[in-house]
């Protein structure tokens, strides 16, 4: 069924949120969601999680444990705002240097423009580019990080060979998306927010409840954890686990160059 999720076998390649697409299709629909979003995406975030995208965020950060070092390089991907990016710097006291990473213009401009009002400019820089065909020689970084991106991205297990190619031996991946809902009574809650609520939130704000309906049909269709956990494996990853945030609303999936 359409509203069904992909297994680690695939299928997110052709899937805009509930709708059949064809190959070549999904990205450039995906860029004009992330185009219109892009002024407002914190708060898109703050609609889709009820504010616990922050904490979430937080957590991943702690998992990381960036080091104080100035020749510690993190490759962040759809990344575009720098919510990621900026938080890492701070948790290395401004030692770390962070890439941030996007397909979508608008959204980098966002960030840039958040990185020169915090002082952050001289621990960053971003690139416009595919996550399926990164930019960077192999063995390049000692961390990459994706919160809620990876589910966007046509090709996943593409991405997530080239997230293993520009890793150092030693290097880790760590990714933060909304996933399955596995606490009883919970699990109904998160549908009716999602598929009444957010929508409508997203129309008030932004005018267009298109946007929200395709996040949140994604998120539907994104494989559980255990089967996102095996297309990390299958992408060469030693150590693959994941720990579940709010009973399963959000997932951190981590994984080992080795």
């Amino acid at each position: 069924m359409a509203d069904e999720r992909v297994s680690a076998g695939g299928g997110m390649e052709t899937s805009f949120g509930f709708r059949e697409v064809g190959a070549d299709e999904k990205q450039p629909l995906v860029n004009d969601v992330f185009h219109k979003v892009a002024k407002r995406y914190d708060i898109m975030n703050d609609v889709m999680s009820a504010g616990l995208h922050r904490i979430w965020k937080d957590a991943m950060i702690a998992a990381l444990n960036p080091p104080s070092r100035e020749d510690y390089r993190v490759l962040d991907v759809a990344g575009g705002t720098g919510d990621i990016a900026f938080r890492i710097v701070e948790a290395s006291d401004r030692k770390a240097h962070a890439t941030v990473l996007d397909i979508n213009g608008s959204m980098l401009a966002v960030g840039a423009e958040r990185a020169r009002k915090k002082g952050l400019l001289a621990n960053l820089d971003f690139v416009e580019a595919n996550a399926e065909d990164l930019p960077f020689p192999a063995s390049s970084f000692d961390a990459y990080t994706i919160a809620f991106g990876i589910r966007n991205v046509p090709r996943i297990e593409v991405a997530l060979k080239e997230a293993y190619r520009v890793l150092k031996r030693g290097g880790r991946l760590l990714v933060l998306e909304f996933s399955e809902v596995e606490m009883p009574l919970l699990d109904s809650f998160y549908d009716a927010w999602s598929f009444h609520a957010i929508p409508r939130f997203g129309k008030l704000i932004t005018g267009d409840d298109a946007p929200y309906q395709y996040l949140v049909e994604s998120i539907r269709k994104f494989p559980n954890q255990r089967d996102f956990a095996t297309m990390i494996g299958n992408a060469g990853f030693s150590r693959v686990s994941f720990t579940n945030y709010t009973g399963g609303i959000a997932a951190l999936h981590s994984g080992w160059k080795i």
